[in-house]
């Protein structure tokens, strides 16, 4: 479905934070789609196809969008455990729904409108509720503005009064599988989203209309073109980027790179820092990703041959544990748990509000302990 050029659900935050990057939004030419949002959209489908039409799983397989195919891993991964998360939220399957809907502020917010994933009904409950397909961002669901948005959007669409007549709450969910966020919110909250988002919007006309930098920047396919973004190196060079000529171009990449040398140092002064056990506020020492690596590769070796054969087993080593699960799960085996150990390549820090835990300095902490006894 088409979405508004304004402001829509998915860029609801960047608009309230941020009214001046809609005219430069508008300027910059569409991403072209990657293979990413191509599953998502597929995935997507899929949803509404299972839920619109009550289709069995069976029946959606290799369902397409785009060249990217619905395969069995993808019905593993992602769509059972979708409709998994459904049976949670409505175990008694009283949930009245509509899948895919439009949603707009008609003559309130001329032009802003948006598409809700699915909206319903459970008992004095309306129900907004967001698929999430992506493995890299955790999205929460409270103070979501893309739920919030398409729940103040499909207020005030005439075909959904029957989802919201009589309510006495709202819950707004995120399911991103394999987990379901859930938050449950008043129609007043809801009110005061509306105003924040009348208000951005009229702030967009104006030709000064603020720009703010965030976290809301994430997603921004204006970032190249914002003055605030380009700020710091229009001060550096001392020129304006409309007035760059190739040559310009060259020294600024040259600069460029400086600048990335010194946020490199930054951040390796900072892991500095926080390894030396000392405090940087608003930042934490966190484990990296863990990989898994075989215990005793000779010993994972004769446990795979027993299930596998040798060519799925030894290519020029041992496959790794990722590659065996796949092979083995091709076959309904699981990967034995005692096989495997999941090794962290290292430390990195980041922002107090990740969720990974902090790393504890053992040995920063014994040997000050230690000191304050001699």
């Amino acid at each position: 479905m088409s979405h508004s050029n304004i402001v829509g659900g998915s860029t609801a935050k960047r608009v309230i934070n941020c009214p001046g990057s809609v005219k430069l939004c508008q300027q910059v030419p569409p991403k072209p789609s990657s293979k990413y949002a191509d599953e998502g959209t597929l995935l997507h489908n899929v949803m509404a196809e299972i839920l619109g039409s009550d289709k069995e799983l069976r029946h959606v397989l290799d369902m397409e969008y785009n060249g990217i195919t619905l395969t069995g891993d993808l019905i593993d991964s992602k769509v059972r455990p979708a409709m998994e998360a459904i049976n949670e939220i409505d175990p008694e399957a009283r949930l009245e729904f509509a899948v895919e809907q439009s949603v707009g502020f008609d003559d309130f917010l001329p032009d802003v409108f948006g598409s809700c994933d699915l909206i319903g009904r459970l008992g004095d409950r309306a129900i907004i509720l967001d698929w999430k397909f992506g493995d890299g961002v955790a999205v929460e669901a409270e103070e979501n503005a893309q739920l919030l948005f398409y729940t103040a959007a499909a207020i005030r669409t005439p075909s959904l009064s029957w989802v919201f007549d009589g309510a006495k709450e709202i819950e707004c969910i995120i399911v991103q599988p394999p987990s379901i966020k859930r938050w449950v919110t008043s129609f007043d909250r809801v009110r005061q989203f509306e105003r924040e988002l009348a208000y951005a919007v009229k702030q967009s006309e104006k030709p000064n209309a603020t720009l703010k930098v965030g976290d809301h920047c994430r997603w921004c396919a204006a970032k190249p073109i914002c003055p605030l973004m380009t700020g710091a190196v229009d001060r550096a060079l001392q020129t304006q980027i409309k007035e760059l000529d190739a040559e310009q171009l060259s020294a600024m990449l040259e600069r460029a790179n400086v600048l990335e040398q010194w946020i490199s140092d930054l951040r390796g002064l900072a892991m500095q820092v926080l390894e030396s056990g000392n405090p940087v506020p608003g930042y934490k020492l966190v484990a990296k990703r863990a990989t898994r690596k075989w215990v005793d590769e000779e010993q994972a070796k004769q446990v795979l041959l027993t299930h596998l054969r040798h060519e799925d087993v030894i290519e020029t080593s041992v496959v790794t544990p990722a590659q065996a699960e796949k092979k083995l799960k091709k076959l309904k085996l699981p990967l034995p748990d005692d096989l495997v150990v999941s090794v962290s390549t290292g430390n990195t820090f980041a922002p107090e509000s990740d969720p990974r835990p902090a790393v504890l300095q053992i040995g920063q902490q014994l040997t000050a302990a230690l000191s304050k006894l001699i």
